[in-house]
């Protein structure tokens, strides 16, 4: 099943499940290979094939590709704001409101709506990136989460594998890396569907979710 309505299946013990949120985190600004903007409306068209919502920090650039490309394709779309009001959104933080369906505001400026970001996905996907992505990235990996890397996009994205390498700590979280949105992302959902659900992230306090059903 693909589309929207495969976020909605019916799983036989626990009746109705709710679809996944996948969190895409990238470069809002500087200079963007037209390439790489492409890729990242095809990860966004992904993402809301697969059912699934879509949420970034409601900024310019990479993001902002991602969203036009799950908009584009009929997805839910949903953007965590910096700013305290659309007025501020718009005006202070220079971030845009297309292709949205709704904009949550925090007024926790840019670092701390980061911390939302996170733990309002299921799934993060990191395409590109600067130091901001960078603090993404490192609340989800403290974190447990699973965690998509769209390579070949440059800046972070590109280091991550390094980087990890370095960091000698073993917090659950699960990353997972591929140069092809679609391949990524359909990877990403079955590894949640069959495996991550059990435990999403390092503050689950159970051992898998009631039923031993996976979350869709």
């Amino acid at each position: 099943m693909t589309g929207p309505a495969a976020g909605r299946a019916t799983g036989a013990a626990t009746g109705p499940v709710r679809r996944l949120v996948v969190g895409v985190m990238g470069s809002a600004s500087g200079t963007i290979d037209p390439s790489v903007s492409a890729r990242a409306r095809e990860l966004g068209r992904a993402v809301a094939e697969a059912g699934c919502t879509l949420i970034t920090g409601a900024c310019p650039g990479l993001p902002q590709d991602a969203v036009l490309g799950a908009s584009a394709a009929g997805g839910l779309v949903l953007g965590i704001s910096p700013a305290l009001s659309e007025q501020e959104h718009v005006e202070r933080y220079a971030s845009p409101t297309e292709g949205f369906d709704a904009l949550i505001y925090t007024g926790s400026g840019l670092m701390g709506r980061e911390v939302v970001n996170i733990r309002s996905s299921d799934i993060v996907v990191i395409v590109g990136g600067h130091s901001g992505t960078l603090g993404e990235f490192a609340i989800a990996y403290d974190e447990g989460r699973l965690i998509g890397v769209l390579t070949g996009t440059d800046g972070v994205a590109d280091l991550i594998g390094e980087l990890v390498d370095r960091l000698a700590k073993e917090t659950g979280a699960k990353l997972l890396y591929d140069d092809d949105p679609d391949r990524l992302v359909a990877r990403l959902v079955d590894y949640y569907r069959t495996t991550h659900y059990q435990r999403p992230h390092a503050l689950y306090g159970g051992a898998e979710r009631a039923g031993g059903q996976p979350t869709t």
